[in-house]
């Protein structure tokens, strides 16, 4: 079977991945466009993991501002320049920054959390539980650290455009790994709101 350049080029421009996977998934496919992408989505999720590693210095700062009263700037980062490109990658910047907007992160991770904060907090839930074993304050303890990484650390948060699927933001990130074929890596954010007091 004949497969042509044209062909490859054009999976490529749709999916990111390199022209080799493409060309092998094609193959596979028997020539269809179509078979071919689901081919290359469903080995992506599997690589997905094996990408995280890779260096990725390219990518966007994309920004978002709700009603003139909400700001957001956040930069994400891919492998190569082809894909920054890409109207999927534009995309996915600025849902990213769209929902930063709208669940107003405190952290992007669960490990830029300060010591001292989950201290705080840890002292607080346990202050709050009474006549339990201390081996039961300690689980319930850790439930409600993890129900707050959920509602203040970005990559933890559950995606706003998408509630109900119960993704977070970290699984949406594995997602578009497995779609354009690179790391992707959302590097730093800034939100901004009108009138809010800035800490010196």
């Amino acid at each position: 079977m004949n497969i042509t350049a044209e062909v490859v080029k054009e999976l490529r421009e749709q999916t990111g991945v390199g022209l080799m996977d493409c060309k092998k998934a094609l193959s596979e496919a028997g020539g269809s466009l179509d078979k071919a992408r689901d081919i290359l989505r469903q080995k992506g999720l599997a690589m997905a993991s094996k990408k995280t590693g890779r260096e990725a210095s390219e990518g966007l700062i994309g920004s978002y501002v709700h009603m003139d009263k909400i700001g957001v700037l956040v930069e994400i980062n891919c492998e190569t320049d082809f894909v920054a490109k890409t109207d999927e990658f534009k995309e996915f910047v600025k849902d990213v920054a769209m929902h930063i907007a709208a669940s107003n992160p405190a952290y992007l991770k669960r490990e830029d959390v300060p010591a001292e904060v989950i201290n705080k907090e840890k002292e607080i839930y346990a202050s709050q539980i009474t006549n339990k074993p201390a081996n039961i304050v300690e689980k319930i303890v850790e439930g409600k650290l993890e129900k707050f990484y959920i509602e203040n650390c970005l990559i933890d948060q559950i995606f706003v455009k998408d509630p109900e699927q119960k993704k977070k933001i970290k699984d949406i990130v594995v997602e578009k790994i497995a779609q354009l074929g690179e790391n992707i890596l959302i590097k730093r954010f800034a939100r901004f709101q009108l009138g809010e007091k800035v800490s010196q």
